[in-house]
């Protein structure tokens, strides 16, 4: 009988990107069966910003990705719940997520989770790899349009 290894990829999604496919991709490759779980807007205010894109859309986007099996919505509450759910072999850990790989694999033990890896992913290096990347070039080009307006007045540019 076949063995198929799960792989658990998390993350906020919002503003999906290079970035984002890059890390699906390579959590992918280090097993059968991809399972993402998507951060809830209660979650994302908490640990990091006003979500841009509601939850239910940011789910919707990663579920039509090739790579990714499974997606599902996380939680508000302890994040370990929805790991002792989906019960995966792996856990793949984006290179700017915050998370600690000791920390979680201690986690793990304590909730007789003994046999997940966590794995942390190398950088994918591209101009507009990141959420916040995006977020200011647009704030820069909007400003810029606003300067040129004041200098060129109303005209299309």
């Amino acid at each position: 009988m076949f063995y198929m290894v799960k792989v658990l990829a998390s993350g906020v999604f919002d503003i999906l990107h290079l970035g984002h496919i890059h890390y699906l991709k390579e959590a992918k490759k280090l097993g059968d069966k991809l399972v993402v779980v998507v951060a809830t807007d209660t979650r994302v205010r908490k640990q990091k910003h006003e979500p841009i894109t509601p939850q239910e859309m940011r789910l919707e986007m990663v579920r039509s990705l090739k790579c990714v099996d499974e997606a599902v919505m996380g939680e508000d509450g302890d994040m370990y719940d929805i790991v002792t759910r989906i019960k995966p072999d792996i856990i793949a850990l984006g290179y700017d997520q915050s998370h600690d790989p000791k920390r979680i694999q201690n986690e793990l033990l304590k909730r007789s989770l003994k046999n997940i890896k966590v794995v942390r992913l190398p950088q994918f290096d591209h101009d507009l790899d990141g959420t916040r990347k995006i977020i200011r070039k647009i704030i820069d080009w909007h400003a810029f349009q606003e300067k040129m307006k004041k200098i060129e007045g109303d005209k299309k540019i």
